[in-house]
């Protein structure tokens, strides 16, 4: 079974478009999220101001509030998606390029604006890439969709990562981001070869019909609010615990922006890699609950890991294990959660109701960030990974409570 969607992965275009307009949606997030926060760690800012640029990436939680627009909407070319994302892929380009012009120490403030614009336009291009993958992949597809995904994504952020710390060290970080913006302008190429999808639902009839009745149908499945509070929890924890990593690292460590790049980032995308085909084959093998159990129970496991590094001091095997056995967990983790959110959507309303799972999904991570630098400065790095292994723990009940409502969507 494993050869044969293997070859899937490589031959259909449903999934090869989905493994491309996966890299398209990781590439932004990382240049405004953890990258960003090695350029500002390497000037020496202080780990509070760091916390609250985290908060850039707000948008990604409130995304599903201007989704219906996207599905009520369409662009006069490339279809009810593709045009969508073409024109959103050039803007990308651009605030990327802008962004690598300015100087953090002297202009924070317009670091914080071009950033938030960043993730506002990226949080709406994984709008319109969530609904494309959710209209386009067919049933069977999802498993081996959702892993294409996770395999670009995660290509992605390696470049936008590992490739551009190292880079920062050798061109400096302005030459790195008019790079990393060239780059993310080529990937309108991704936009242009993707297929159109099977079954195309007709638009809602209207922009109030775009926000009632997706809401309506999801609202009137049975556990439909358990379901709601086991997407907000499942990744809690993991997203508590990574989301000062990249600080963490090069100020609660002492490793240095090219060391993180060159040694530990560029290290474990071989395990993302696996982790990501792992969980792709073991969601086949073992089912959605199981996966989803197994695969959380290992990413709380992570953050124990970096207690450890913490405690023992700068490591460069404790890292690379830490990160490593994260990647691993966390490709896994992600394969199995992004197919059980598609196969919550409804194809008439994938936009607004996959924005908005989502959306709250990544509450944690997109609002964690301020907390968990204030937590740090009070308790210390280790005791803070030691308190987010803990915060993980609920999710997992959550999802043993839900398990028939899990084994259905499976079904």
């Amino acid at each position: 079974m494993a050869r044969t969607r293997f070859r899937d992965l490589i031959a259909n275009p449903r999934v090869a478009a989905a493994l491309t307009l996966g890299f398209a949606s990781g590439l932004p997030f990382n240049l405004s999220d953890s990258t960003l926060q090695a350029w500002l760690s390497t000037l020496n800012m202080d780990i509070k101001t760091i916390g609250w640029l985290t908060l850039v990436g707000m948008p990604y939680a409130f995304k599903f509030l201007w989704a219906p627009i996207i599905d009520r909407y369409a662009l006069p070319v490339l279809g009810r998606r593709r045009g969508w994302m073409l024109l959103l892929q050039l803007i990308l380009a651009g605030l990327i390029a802008l962004l690598g012009l300015q100087a953090p120490n002297e202009a924070i403030y317009a670091v914080a604006a071009i950033g938030l614009l960043i993730a506002f336009i990226s949080a709406t291009q994984d709008i319109v890439i969530d609904a494309y993958r959710a209209d386009t992949l067919r049933p069977e597809e999802r498993g081996i969709g959702s892993t294409a995904t996770q395999v670009g994504y995660r290509l992605a952020t390696w470049i936008a990562g590992a490739l551009a710390l190292i880079l920062s060290d050798v061109i400096g970080w302005r030459n790195t981001y008019l790079l990393m913006a060239v780059v993310m302008g080529a990937t309108v190429l991704f936009t242009w070869w993707a297929p159109e999808p099977e079954r195309v639902a007709p638009p809602p009839s209207s922009l109030a019909a775009a926000v009632r009745d997706p809401l309506r149908e999801f609202m009137a499945r049975p556990g439909s609010w358990a379901l709601l509070v086991l997407i907000v929890l499942y990744k809690f924890g993991d997203a508590f615990a990574l989301k000062l990593v990249t600080a963490f690292l090069i100020k609660g460590v002492g490793f240095t922006a090219l060391e993180v790049g060159a040694i530990s980032k560029t290290v474990v995308i071989v395990l993302t890699l696996l982790g990501t085909f792992s969980g792709g084959v073991l969601l086949a093998r073992f089912g959605l609950f199981r996966s989803l159990l197994f695969f959380g129970i290992l990413q709380a496991l992570t953050n124990l890991l970096y207690a450890l590094l913490a405690a023992t001091g700068k490591s460069t095997a404790l890292m690379v294990l830490a990160l490593g056995f994260d990647n691993f967990a966390g490709g896994m983790g992600a394969a199995a959660f992004v197919a059980f959110l598609m196969s919550l959507c409804d194809v008439r309303y994938s936009a607004f109701q996959y924005a908005l799972l989502s959306a709250l999904a990544s509450v944690a991570r997109n609002f964690l960030g301020p907390p968990a630098a204030y937590l740090v400065d009070a308790v210390g790095w280790s005791s803070f990974f030691t308190i987010t292994f803990f915060t993980a723990i609920p999710g997992l009940i959550v999802l043993v409570l839900l398990r028939r409502q899990v084994d259905k969507l499976d079904e």
